[in-house]
């Protein structure tokens, strides 16, 4: 039992996205806040968002790769809901000033033609579920004063999302190696980071079935339909100044942008 209200704790965070101003660790202001608390912070606030005209389109992972968690202090993974409001056209200019200390990663992204519900979900069921693949851009942002989280920390923030950007070359699961493709980063033309899929717990396809066999601990289904992020393949890279970002998966396909 907590012996304070997640509302506060969902308002707080949502004043910080709203304001691009960030606040102390919501662990630090409520300290018996926890892992399953700051779940239910976040499930708070994607209900609110439904509520006030957004909609939920899938989930997100992240931390899964081991350069992510030493990257951020954490030991284990988080996760997130993914709302239509967070999603950025490929190609546009996106304002630095809409962040608060944001970082890009580069992942798959996958689209799924049926459900998907824990527990005991495999690989396999994965495979059969999903239609196909995109390469994808997630830029993560912390509502929390230099990134300073624990995993309940991150959580109530969902996950630490800010935006995403979906790629245009879609693929089958057939056409790619999602347990050896590699992937980078490029900002001004300067390769800035690499790192490669089977970073992200030996192959993406295995980090969606751990996230669907977690979240079905709250009873939530992944649905026909949504988007489903796995995590990223490499470290994120701090999106510091304007400038132009080339995200690319070789022998797949690339994702630009502008930061203004």
């Amino acid at each position: 039992m907590t012996s304070f209200d997640l509302s506060d704790v969902a308002a707080a965070l949502r004043a910080a996205r709203a304001d691009a101003t960030p606040i102390d660790p919501p662990t630090k202001t409520w300290p018996s806040l926890d892992a399953d608390g700051g779940f239910k912070v976040q499930e708070i606030n994607s209900e609110y968002a439904v509520q006030n005209g957004d909609r939920l389109v899938g989930y997100k992972l992240g931390n899964i790769a081991k350069v992510m968690q030493a990257a951020f202090g954490l030991d284990h993974p988080d996760y997130g809901f993914l709302h239509a409001s967070s999603f950025i056209y490929e190609g546009t200019s996106i304002p630095r000033a809409n962040f608060i200390k944001p970082f890009v990663e580069l992942e798959p992204a996958f689209v799924l033609r049926s459900n998907l519900k824990g527990p005991n979900v495999t690989v396999a069921d994965v495979i059969n579920a999903i239609d196909y693949a995109i390469p994808a851009i997630e830029i993560i942002d912390s509502r929390v004063k230099n990134w300073a989280i624990d995993l309940p920390d991150t959580l109530a923030d969902n996950g630490s999302t800010g935006a995403i950007i979906l790629g245009g070359t879609p693929r089958k699961l057939t056409d790619l190696t999602l347990s050896n493709t590699r992937g980078s980063l490029k900002f001004n033309g300067e390769e800035v980071m690499s790192g490669n899929t089977k970073n992200v717990l030996g192959n993406p396809l295995s980090a969606v079935a751990w996230l669907v066999n977690r979240l079905a601990e709250y009873d939530i289904e992944f649905k026909a339909g949504q988007v489903i992020m796995p995590g990223s393949c490499l470290e994120a890279v701090p999106m510091e100044r304007s400038g132009h970002w080339s995200c690319t998966f070789e022998g797949w396909g690339t994702i630009e942008f502008e930061v203004v």
